[in-house]
């Protein structure tokens, strides 16, 4: 008879634990003037608990020196995060910059621009 895994969702909730985590370290103990107002959007973890891409957005600043300045302080967070988690294997942290607000402002702005030539189109009834 297979084995059954222990918790079937621990994964998500390791993943949901790291990124709340996360997020507080970040606003509270990390001092990099490069990193400004960062959103942790989502976490995946490998199943071996191994590496964890992040997911984050930017308010305000430049992306690519936010990303950079996050990659560069992965290992501080990282010990970080052990502290905080109970967990054997704390992952690897690979910051990863989330498009998905832009992609979305871009849907928005083209549907908009579809209803508006849409309502011209078709004229007063």
């Amino acid at each position: 008879m297979p084995r059954k895994s222990s918790t079937p969702n621990r994964g998500f909730r390791i993943a949901d634990q790291i990124q709340r985590d996360l997020s507080e370290l970040i606003a509270r103990e990390l001092k990099d003037p490069r990193v400004g107002m960062v959103t942790i959007n989502a976490v995946e973890v490998t199943p071996d608990y191994a590496h964890a891409k992040v997911f984050f957005s930017v308010l305000t600043g430049d992306t690519a020196e936010t990303e950079a300045a996050l990659n560069h302080a992965a290992g501080h967070l990282r010990n970080g995060l052990f502290k905080r988690l109970h967990i054997h294997t704390v992952p690897t942290l690979h910051f990863i910059f989330d498009r998905t607000t832009e992609r979305a402002a871009d849907m928005n702005a083209l549907i908009a621009k579809a209803v508006a030539s849409r309502s011209k189109d078709e004229g007063p009834a």
